[in-house]
């Protein structure tokens, strides 16, 4: 018999109905170098990926800064290290930085050992670069394995923004007494699945235009704002940052801050709230089930 219950709504600041945050992976080269090395050598590859950091993050923090929107910006410690100067204007502007591995590595089968290796990277290269220790983390490809969640705690992240179980943040048990407050995610929220082509790495040629994009964020910020959740968007500025993706994404974020109903704050700002409303931490299990053997005799 299953233990597991759906989280409970959240109260958000000022009577507002809906959380809202914008948020970046600023993955630049680091998904296409962790799944093979030999992209390094691919000039074009590399110049596209390059291009968020570059050219997409001044151009998106112009946008945040017009409509003084608060962000959080999750980055690979690689790429702190590749671009720097990109990664300390973030800083500069006022956003919060959280931690999305080093090499943007798969978590998918890795020990805890080396999950730890890629948690102290990370950090170091954050701290080194921006000069931040973030209190965030998203996994990577939003992949993490049943351990991640201690880990987090140990390191003394406060929250995670992997999971997809539910419409409404939450603390997440992690053991001994502990929890981290999760701020879950959706497929449809995410630039990559409307605009990513690289060839031989993602996507299969056909890029969304950027008003079918908005179509979906808008249709599922209006669905949550009815449900009372937290709508959370995750774009990547070498997709979003592009000029006519930008361009919409720019009226989109002034129709949201025209809505007097949702409450626009960082990750750390809605981790905070949900940290202070007492809610009893919710546990996740790993589901225990028995195969069918094919061929087996009845």
């Amino acid at each position: 018999m299953s233990n597991l219950v759906p989280a409970e709504p959240v109260s958000w600041p000022d009577g507002k109905t809906c959380a809202v945050a914008f948020t970046f992976d600023v993955d630049a080269e680091s998904p296409l170098l962790t799944t093979d090395p030999a992209f390094a050598d691919r000039m074009g590859a590399m110049s596209h990926q390059a291009y968020g950091p570059l050219v997409g993050i001044p151009r998106l923090l112009r946008i945040l800064g017009e409509y003084d929107v608060p962000a959080t910006f999750f980055v690979p410690g690689y790429t702190a290290h590749r671009h720097p100067e990109p990664i300390r204007s973030i800083v500069a502007a006022g956003h919060e930085i959280a931690h999305h591995g080093y090499l943007h590595e798969s978590l998918v089968g890795v020990d805890e050992d080396t999950e730890r290796a890629i948690l102290e990277r990370g950090l170091q290269a954050l701290e080194e670069v921006a000069g931040v220790r973030p209190v965030g983390y998203r996994a990577p490809m939003w992949e993490m394995n049943w351990h991640t969640p201690k880990l987090l705690a140990e390191y003394g992240f406060v929250y995670d923004s992997t999971l997809m179980d539910s419409d409404h943040p939450y603390e997440l048990a992690v053991g001994e007494g502990a929890s981290l407050v999760e701020l879950p995610v959706s497929w449809a929220l995410d630039d990559w699945q409307q605009y990513c082509f690289v060839p031989d790495f993602s996507g299969t040629g056909l890029i969304e235009t950027p008003a079918k994009a908005i179509e979906l964020y808008r249709s599922e910020l209006d669905a949550m704002r009815d449900v009372g959740g937290a709508w959370i968007l995750t774009n990547h500025p070498f997709l979003s940052g592009r000029p006519g993706r930008a361009a919409a994404l720019r009226k989109f974020i002034a129709d949201v801050r025209a809505m007097d109903d949702v409450w626009i704050a960082s990750m750390a700002q809605i981790a905070a709230h949900v940290g202070d409303q007492g809610l009893q931490p919710r546990t996740l299990t790993r589901p225990e089930f028995s195969p069918v053997v094919k061929g087996a005799q009845r």
